[in-house]
């Protein structure tokens, strides 16, 4: 007898989930999760072409399909299908295959959500109190990929780093900019990946607690979805220490024998429970309804469609309007190129070397010892995740310039600046430590005796002076 099948996916902000189960035994017979890299389109594309010859016996005709995610919806015009709304899809999978469960805590992508299930005391059915932060990626786990980007952590690593016994920092948990910001302040002083990242867990997870719960206790099992709380060792460790402390303070009735760490539960799929519950959302509609209709419609869309719907809906007049008056404002406001000082074979080169310690570069410049304080040398470059590595290479660069050219350098005071002037003020020996505004001015006012205002717009901070 031909098989039946039902097909979630989830469309999410950062990844893509799928799910093709088998109608009459509910199997599941094929499920894949991957990072779509700002592709929502295209790995859909990809899924349905791979499930489409790697299930067996697959037919389009017998099958439909129901999509949930914050990109799904746009997709149900070329696949068929139908939309789910992503609570009700995780509600809908948590009930089937967690009955006992009193709360759901799932991290995605650029969205969190917590829904809290209320036994009604005189019906005894199960009502859904849910909370959805949808709006700011502050704890989520587009935060975690940021900062991770920025450490260099590899994913196998990150993957196994902990919470239990690592020493904790502030770092803000509301707005992904501010917990950047401290998490960067933190490694420029000096403090290792796995205690940033140990914090970066107890700031996400103490967000959610405070925020989403809008007040509310969470009820036991709480199960844990999504991605990062999926795959991520220190996520998981860091919601089994913090949520029976509420349950203790609150005074939260729990089953007797049982530790509470262990009604904080991590279940099989947990990735895919989004995508299973729209399958359970579809098995309550009639047989009509989600007929999915291959992938052609949606592969014209993207190699054709989307650039037909770009040229018809047309745009505004461009900055220019044409190449000449371009190639006019890039004359007009081009930065002068900098030609370095050279020298003799034999002489000594006596400066003096600033060092900016920023949030994602290190730069470092040397200047002439007289009045005008001439520019000789200069090297930057993109941080390598160790304040003090990158200020030794710079360096390195820097000395190279006068080197290469058979002279000699002779440096006869150093000045620091950005996020890590402090301590590198103290490993190199600097004369002077200067906040980053300080700095600005002072170098403002000498190279341009006119300067009224000084903006600077920095990877993780923006600056004005006066």
């Amino acid at each position: 007898m031909d098989k039946n099948f039902l097909i979630g996916m989830d469309v999410g902000s950062t990844t893509v989930k799928a799910v093709v189960i088998d109608a009459a035994t509910d199997q599941i017979l094929w499920s894949d999760y991957h990072r779509h890299d700002t592709k929502q389109p295209e790995k859909v594309l990809e899924f349905c072409k791979r499930f489409e010859t790697e299930v067996e016996g697959f037919d389009a005709s017998r099958s439909r399909m129901f999509i949930t995610g914050s990109g799904g919806n746009g997709l149900t015009k070329f696949l068929g299908g139908k939309f789910v709304q992503e609570v009700n899809a995780v509600s809908l999978a948590v009930e089937k295959l967690y009955p006992e469960c009193g709360s759901v805590i799932e991290l995605g992508g650029q969205d969190a959500k917590i829904i809290i299930f209320k036994t009604d005391p005189e019906t005894g059915r199960k009502k859904k109190m849910p909370s959805m932060n949808d709006k700011c990626a502050g704890g989520t786990g587009a935060v975690i990929d940021k900062i991770n980007a920025k450490l260099r952590i590899p994913s196998e690593q990150l993957c196994e780093m902990g919470y239990k016994g690592i020493k904790l920092h502030p770092v803000a948990g509301k707005c992904g900019v501010f917990a950047e910001t401290d998490i960067n302040g933190l490694q420029k002083m000096g403090v290792p990946p796995d205690e940033l990242m140990a914090s970066l867990f107890e700031a996400i997870v103490m967000q959610n607690l405070s925020v989403l719960t809008r007040g509310n206790t969470l009820l036991p099992v709480v199960l844990l979805l999504g991605g990062p709380n999926c795959y991520i060792k220190g996520m998981r460790d860091c919601w089994k220490a913090n949520i029976p402390k509420i349950w203790e303070e609150r005074g939260t009735p729990l089953p007797e024998g049982v530790p509470p760490e262990d009604l904080i539960k991590t279940p099989d799929n947990a990735q895919y429970f989004a995508a299973i519950g729209s399958v359970e959302f579809g098995k309550t509609e009639d047989d009509n309804i989600g007929q999915y209709n291959n992938w052609q419609k949606l592969e014209w869309y993207v190699t054709t469609g989307r650039e037909e719907e770009k040229q018809k809906r047309g745009g505004g007049v461009g900055l220019a309007k044409d190449d000449i008056e371009l190639a006019e404002f890039k004359e007009k406001y081009k930065t002068p190129k900098f030609t370095a000082t050279t020298f003799q074979p034999g002489e000594v080169v006596e400066g003096f070397v600033g060092i900016d310690g920023g949030s994602t570069s290190t730069k470092a410049v040397l200047l002439s010892k007289d009045g005008k304080r001439t520019i000789l040398a200069k090297t930057y470059q993109l941080s390598k995740g160790n304040p003090i590595e990158d200020t030794v290479e710079v360096l390195q660069k820097l000395n190279n310039q006068i080197l290469d050219q058979g002279a000699t350098l002779k440096i006869l005071g150093v000045g620091t600046t950005g996020y890590a002037k402090d301590i590198l003020k103290d490993v190199v020996g600097a004369d002077a430590a200067l906040v980053e505004t300080v700095a600005h001015t002072e170098a403002g006012l000498h190279f341009y005796k006119d300067v009224d205002v000084i903006c600077d717009v920095a990877a993780r901070t923006s600056r004005s002076s006066s």
